[in-house]
């Protein structure tokens, strides 16, 4: 019921904006004739002004039709030409529209239904014409919709220079993303060694130094201890550094091994659900996992969550990270750990987004394509 429910709202749509395209297209007309006067002008400043003002208002009301009752969606600002264009090539179509839905339609209604067809000599002949005439006319706004469409999308949208510079922009903002992660990760790196490994270092050697004047005591063998309980604690700080650089079990055994290694190494508990497939591109595969990493870290350190569920699974031809607490919410997408993240995703045409309304949850969605 919901299907023919939809199917019937699309179709009065349709109806619709074939009946409003038409109107819209007896006034495109009407200002058809002012636009070849002006077209040869808009050359010079002065001409375009007055093209861009007799356009503006006509621009606007197909975009509003086009979205509301097509759900053509136009993005960018095409220029005067390429509107004059469009309306050019559009009146006709709408106005054949109009003439489908004000005459061929209703006749072939008409013709199928209308009692004076059995007082024909030939009501044989005349019924099945009516009924073609209404099937080639419900066609006919199919077609009309699908040109609709089509001249929209060449029309207004973007052209390949517009869509080429895009990409050039987006090519540019995820590179200086990237190097301003890796150089971030850098920094990181460099105060975790500095801060952590390289203290615990020192205090192993000024242990060592002390035992060494003292040997074979109480106090030495104490120191002895000391510094053999501090190595410990730097191998373990390495080990924790490596793993943010890259984890090997990555390499080898996969990302979702990978993944439960985290949650095993995590203060919070963490329940994760891996379902991807056996082969897929390494960059991806890393960047998944850092996604999770860094969600992970930005929950211990400020959410002051209870629990963190990681859901990674491959849709179509993407895979999709989704990273969920019961926190505090209020995260910013805009801060250091998350921005890198963005730059990371969008280096591999990606997209990152963080839902997080004061007093939670907060969900981190990565979509990373694998192709």
């Amino acid at each position: 019921m919901g299907g023919e429910d939809r199917s019937a709202r699309v179709w009065a749509r349709a109806v619709a904006g074939t009946a409003l395209g038409a109107a819209s297209a007896v006034v495109e007309a009407a200002a058809l004739v002012p636009l070849l006067v002006l077209l040869p002008l808009a050359a010079a400043r002065p001409g375009r002004r007055w093209l861009h003002r007799l356009l503006r208002p006509l621009e606007r009301a197909e975009r509003w039709r086009l979205a509301a009752l097509f759900g053509i969606e136009i993005v960018g600002e095409p220029g005067p030409l390429r509107v004059s264009a469009y309306l050019a090539v559009r009146c006709p179509v709408g106005l054949f529209g109009g003439l489908v839905l004000g005459f061929f339609l209703p006749s072939g209604v008409y013709l199928a239904l209308s009692p004076l067809a059995v007082l024909d000599g030939n009501p044989v002949a005349v019924v099945p014409f009516g009924l073609a005439l209404v099937y080639l006319s419900v066609q006919g706004i199919v077609g009309l919709v699908g040109t609709e469409r089509w001249l929209a999308r060449r029309l207004l949208g973007p052209s390949r220079q517009d869509l080429l510079r895009e990409r050039v922009a987006e090519l540019t903002a995820s590179r200086a993303g990237v190097v301003t992660a890796v150089d971030r990760e850098r920094r990181r790196i460099e105060r975790d060694l500095h801060d952590g490994l390289q203290q615990r270092l020192v205090l192993v050697g000024m242990a060592l130094g002390r035992a060494r004047r003292d040997p074979g005591s109480a106090r030495g063998r104490e120191l002895v201890e000391q510094a053999h309980r501090e190595m410990g604690n730097a191998i373990r700080d390495l080990k924790e550094v490596a793993w943010r650089v890259y984890p090997a079990v990555l390499a080898e055994s996969g990302l979702a091994a990978a993944l439960d290694g985290l949650a095993a190494r995590s203060e919070l508990p963490i329940r994760v659900s891996c379902r991807v497939p056996a082969e897929i591109p390494p960059a991806v595969e890393t960047a998944a996992y850092f996604v999770v990493a860094e969600a992970v870290t930005n929950t211990v350190k400020h959410a002051g969550a209870t629990r963190v569920d990681v859901h990674v699974e491959s849709e179509g031809n993407a895979l999709v990270v989704r990273v969920s607490d019961d926190g505090a919410g209020g995260a910013d997408p805009s801060g250091t750990g998350l921005s890198g993240l963005a730059g990371r995703v969008g280096a591999l045409d990606g997209s990152l987004a963080v839902d997080s309304p004061v007093g939670g949850p907060t969900t981190v969605t990565a979509v990373l394509p694998c192709g």
